[in-house]
């Protein structure tokens, strides 16, 4: 007789707490140990051997491979402690497991659609492991974190949300898939590497791009028309057209793009609270014009207008440099919608620069209540421009959001010494916490540094839109989850603390942005007619939960 299948069903099994009537019914006897472990102490045993590692990329690779022996084993590792879990399967450790992902493989988890069998989409599609699908995530590894191009190497990356589209937004771990586009790599290294698993080639052109990207959504469409597709680290001269391309066909979004812009925009939200002022009054400066610098100023224009300010007040408030310098209209480098942040050359003439404006500049020359950093420019926020900008206003907004950390524009610590611990701070990537050592009403309080982490936003949509049943992704639905992670801010109730809510209450805030992102989408006309209630019970119906 054939053993059960069930023992190495990673989504289905328990593992040594199967129960004895369990091991006879399944025929398992005599496969497992003869001791039977509740899931508890499947955890804990689990997070010993996690502590036993050497290395975080050591502890990343033991979860991925306890991931693909037991799903719910798996999850409830990451839900005992969601903390310590976070930088462990995603940002920053998962930077390494893309770079080392040919060396490190185990076994497939996805799909790899690749150009050499592009003839073959729909076949490729239909031998996905789970036919219902709520949720896709989709990388072609070009634009891989701070790292660049991974080619084959980027599937770490859709492995590694999907993980938390299910820790924190509850989507059936068997009703997601990550998909790699494979449409090669013009990483040198990668191409020479004797163990590199992806199509050995130079990236396609931009005209093959484009037709393989559509035979994939057309494919897609047919195959799993109601799926959320989440684009992921694609490079900045294809992410934003590929949005504006399928927003009005599909239930899709850009998480580079929206998701930075919203989470980013949660966190100014909770600063400029505690500043005492309205974003719409503030000088915002972004350093860095790629897709996720041009989302996040896109959505802070869009706050502003919808605080009052006229989109001509908006834009004026919005400052964006790239390695060159100021981006003004005079410029002929200029994407579309780099170019919709192009201040015109006369807003400068009067500052004697020679050539463009750097970020210097522009600090020296207004009162920058704001400065943003999504430039990967390690340094790049340096203790002259922070001590100026400090001089200047009371309560300094400085979010160096560059990932991962070690291409961070300024770290935390030298920005709250050079404020004197005026600024309010956010990051990308996680920092230690701020050390208060001076006399007065926090001393010795550590204060812990708020990650502009997309894990708060992108989870809570998949939630909302599988819940509502929403056939778009809106950009209001966008800046209402914004509102709500905001609305979340500890700094609320004190000034003094974090500008985000703390890892471990980061589930239960889900909730309420998943909340706010179903209303709107009902608002917006994308997804049935549903009241609170009715969206909060269908909330508590999709949401699922590790357990035996």
């Amino acid at each position: 007789m054939e053993p059960s299948p069930l023992l190495n069903d990673p989504l289905r099994t328990k593992g040594t707490a199967f129960t004895e009537a369990q091991r006879r019914e399944h025929g398992l006897l005599g496969l497992l140990p003869h001791s039977v472990t509740t899931l508890d102490e499947q955890v804990r045993r689990s997070w010993n051997e996690v502590r036993r590692q050497a290395t975080d990329l050591d502890r990343y690779v033991y979860l991925r491979s306890l991931q693909d022996r037991n799903e719910n084993l798996f999850y409830s590792v990451l839900a005992a402690d969601v903390p310590t879990a976070l930088p462990l399967v995603y940002t920053p450790t998962v930077a390494e497991g893309c770079r080392r992902f040919s060396e490190l493989w185990r076994r497939p988890r996805g799909l790899y659609l690749s150009w050499p069998d592009r003839e073959h989409l729909r076949e490729m599609l239909r031998n996905r492991p789970h036919s219902d699908v709520d949720v896709i995530v989709v990388t072609d590894g070009q634009r891989i974190l701070g790292i660049g191009d991974q080619g084959v190497g980027g599937m770490g990356i859709p492995v590694g949300k999907l993980s938390l589209y299910t820790l924190i937004g509850g989507i059936d771990p068997a009703r997601t898939l990550p998909i790699l586009l494979d449409v090669g790599t013009d990483n040198a290294d990668l191409l020479d590497d004797e163990f590199y698993l992806g199509w050995r080639h130079r990236r396609i052109d931009d005209e093959a791009y484009v037709a393989f990207v559509e035979d994939i959504v057309a494919a897609v469409e047919d195959e799993m028309p109601d799926v959320l597709l989440q684009w992921e680290d694609f490079a900045t001269p294809h992410a934003a057209p590929i949005l504006e391309r399928y927003r009005d066909r599909l239930l899709t979004f850009n998480d580079d793009i929206q998701g930075t812009a919203a989470v980013a925009l949660g966190a100014l939200q909770g600063a400029a609270a505690v500043a005492g002022t309205r974003l719409r009054d503030q000088q915002v400066v972004m350093l860095g014009a790629g897709s996720a610098g041009i989302g996040v100023m896109d959505m802070v224009r869009q706050e502003m207008i919808d605080e009052g300010a006229s989109d001509d007040e908006a834009r004026a408030h919005c400052w964006v440099v790239d390695v060159r310098g100021l981006l003004t209209t005079d410029r002929d480098d200029l994407s579309d919608d780099q170019r919709a942040f192009a201040h015109d050359p006369s807003d400068v003439s009067g500052w004697g620069v020679d050539g463009l404006p750097g970020l210097g500049d522009l600090v020296e020359h207004l009162d920058v209540g704001v400065l943003l950093g999504l430039s990967t420019a390690q340094g790049a926020f340096t203790e002259e421009i922070i001590r100026t900008m400090a001089a200047k206003v009371d309560r300094p907004i400085v979010f160096p959001l560059s990932n991962p950390t070690s291409n961070a524009e300024a770290r935390p610590a030298d920005v709250d010494d050079w404020t004197d611990g005026k600024a309010l701070i956010a990051t990308g990537s996680p920092f230690p916490p701020l050390s208060r050592d001076q006399k007065g009403e926090h001393a010795d309080r550590d204060i812990p540094v708020a990650q502009c982490n997309n894990v708060y936003i992108f989870p809570a949509v998949g939630l909302a839109v599988t819940a509502a049943r929403a056939t778009r992704v809106t950009d209001a639905m966008m800046r209402a989850a914004a509102r709500a992670l905001g609305d979340a801010s500890p700094a609320l109730a004190d000034s003094h603390a974090p500008l985000l809510p703390a890892w471990a209450d980061v589930r239960d805030v889900a909730d309420g942005i998943a909340l706010a992102v179903a209303a709107q989408a009902v608002a917006d006309g994308v997804a049935p007619k549903a009241d609170d209630d009715e969206l909060r019970a269908a909330i508590r119906r999709t949401r699922w939960s590790p357990g035996y």
